[in-house]
């Protein structure tokens, strides 16, 4: 029985320059096709346009178990260049172990920063790996890798990557053009290092098969072949699998995992899947599957949290760049919470409830943003409510295809490049996708998002003990039949229900079930007649004088709610 192998999936990930792919190529033993750079761009540009994969295979570390076997680190050499962020975030789903690779000489960049970002969201494990020692002068190296190792142990204090081991390395001593003979240092004990770091990945064999593929091309008389690495489920030799992007089912016929061939891969493994002859061009990168498994979708809803180096506000209605699957897409978004009254509700994990209702939110609740009034007071008390969990419905200018409860990241890549900030904004799942092309009229109508609403006006006069005139509660070419029935509150306490339209003007008159208080009566009584008092000038003047509060004490306030996507509109009072 052929010994077992067990691969582990290693990011390499940095700034741009940091010598991601030099440092891949002096761990690995074994190239897989994608590997060093294939992009003719990227050879001319020196710098690594897609993810690379290489492995290195070494006697399996005694943590993993007792009887004989390999460990394959599958290397993913992820591009640092700051545009190609997209992706990396493409390859963050497939990532056991993350090798932060930072250039000695310059520390930390914004995009390792990114790097790190992307790391805490897709990653368990993190080794940090200072490059090029190489370049620091021989008497103060030491030292100098020593402040760097505190530098970034400081960095690192509050993520979850706090305490992970640091190492020093120089790739490619001398730089890329110095001659082979050149030997790495620092690269056994790095391997020594990953080998501690190694860890059994939960892998499932069950459930639908889903591979990223990340490249592709054809082999005269035998297929064409899709490299990549299965996120999940299984696959087996004659297998009928699909391609979404090109809506056929193809068979496979063979399957190599590193040059040798197998008849089955599971979740975790990298594999290259031979089918029946179709265009690679067609296909560089993408998603294979289970026949009807993946769904294409138009909107979505997602859970969420703000990614706390973003800077700014989340506001709905912006567009970000919305990376689902391995595809990313521009979107709208907007942000909604659950009512206030269940801010402190326990979060349920991967479910969207569509029973429940949820506050319409201008943007993201966060420290920094405060939004609702009701939080500005309590702000001022030095607390400020946010709620336990928040959503968003992703509206997406072009249709997507991702499986269930996949990976969601929103960016503002369009971002200056150089701009030293970060531009990854949110990151959450996947809970709930639609299909339909007509959302709108089919899906949102059953999503119960609410904005509360508010107005104040005055109490004009009194005309009985059970009646009132209000007003500047309305415009005055409002349709007041459509509030009728509505309760209002006075300031002074008794509660009113709106009868009508009262002359042309937006006064409306208020029915008093309980009837006024002598107190309000009299309060009121006193007022107007104060008015009459002030001479009987035109209609507008009074209307005007009016609006001074110290003669009009009584407020009418009028609170409703009404759901966002209730196509008829509603009022609704609780």
């Amino acid at each position: 029985m052929a010994a077992r192998v067990l691969n582990v999936n290693v990011g390499v990930l940095g700034h741009i320059d940091s010598g991601k792919t030099a440092l891949a190529r002096a761990l690995s033993t074994t190239g897989s096709t994608a590997a060093f750079d294939r992009a003719p761009q990227s050879r001319a540009r020196g710098i690594t346009l897609d993810l690379g994969f290489s492995c290195l295979r070494t006697a399996l570390p005694p943590q993993l178990g007792p009887e004989p076997g390999e460990l394959q680190l599958t290397l993913v050499d992820c591009p640092g260049h700051a545009s190609l962020i997209r992706t990396i975030i493409g390859g963050a789903q497939i990532i056991d172990l993350m090798m932060l690779v930072i250039d000695v000489t310059k520390g930390m960049q914004t995009q390792s920063a990114e790097c790190l970002v992307i790391g805490q969201i897709a990653c368990q494990k993190m080794v940090v790996v200072l490059n090029k020692i190489d370049l620091l002068p021989e008497g103060t190296r030491q030292s100098a890798i020593e402040k760097m190792t505190r530098k970034m142990q400081k960095t690192l204090e509050n993520t979850k990557f706090s305490g992970c081991p640091i190492v020093a390395v120089a790739a490619k001593p001398g730089g890329p053009e110095a001659p082979e003979s050149e030997n790495p240092q620092g690269i056994s004990e790095l391997i020594e290092v990953l080998k501690s770091q190694a860890y059994l990945p939960s892998r499932d064999p069950s459930g639908h098969f889903l591979m990223a593929v990340d490249h592709c091309f054809s082999i005269k008389g035998q297929g064409t072949v899709m490299t990549g690495t299965i996120l999940s489920g299984s696959v087996s030799l004659g297998d009928n699998v699909e391609i979404p992007a090109l809506k056929v089912t193809k068979k496979v016929k063979s399957m190599q995992m590193f040059h040798t061939p197998v008849t089955y891969a599971m979740q975790g493994d990298r594999v290259g899947v031979c089918v029946t002859q179709f265009d690679p061009k067609l296909l560089e990168r993408g998603l294979i599957c289970t026949p009807d498994s993946l769904h294409t979708i138009h909107a979505a809803i997602i859970s969420l949290k703000k990614i706390q180096y973003f800077r700014g506000a989340l506001q709905t209605k912006a567009k970000f760049h919305i990376t689902v699957g391995h595809e990313t897409v521009m979107g709208r978004v907007m942000f909604f919470s659950p009512a206030p009254a269940n801010f402190n509700e326990e979060i349920q994990e991967n479910v969207f409830d569509f029973e429940k209702d949820y506050l319409y939110q201008e943007q993201y609740l966060s420290k920094d943003s405060v939004s609702s009034e009701e939080n500005k007071e309590n702000d001022q008390a030095g607390e400020v409510q946010l709620p336990k969990q928040q959503w968003a419905l992703l509206e997406f200018e072009k249709p997507v295809t991702c499986p269930k409860l996949c990976l969601v990241i929103g960016s503002k890549l369009d971002t200056d490049i150089h701009a030293n900030t970060c531009r990854l904004a949110f990151h959450g799942v996947l809970l709930q996708g639609m299909e339909d092309k007509n959302y709108t009229e089919t899906f949102l109508p059953k999503l119960k998002v609410y904005k509360q609403k508010h107005k104040e006006g005055q109490v004009e006069r009194v005309m009985d003990d059970y009646s009132v005139i209000g007003r500047s509660l309305f415009k005055k070419e409002t349709n007041i039949q459509i509030f009728v029935g509505l309760k209002v509150k006075l300031s002074t306490g008794e509660d009113g229900i709106i009868d009508g339209g009262f002359g042309q003007s937006g006064k409306f008159k208020i029915r008093i079930p309980d009837g006024l208080k002598p107190d309000t009566k009299m309060l009121l009584t006193a007022a107007s007649k104060k008015k009459s008092k002030g001479g009987k000038g035109d209609m507008t003047k009074e209307d005007e004088s009016s609006k001074n509060d110290s003669a009009q004490p009584v407020a009418i306030s009028l609170i409703f709610k009404r759901y966002v996507f209730d196509t008829q509109k509603k009022m609704i009072q609780s």
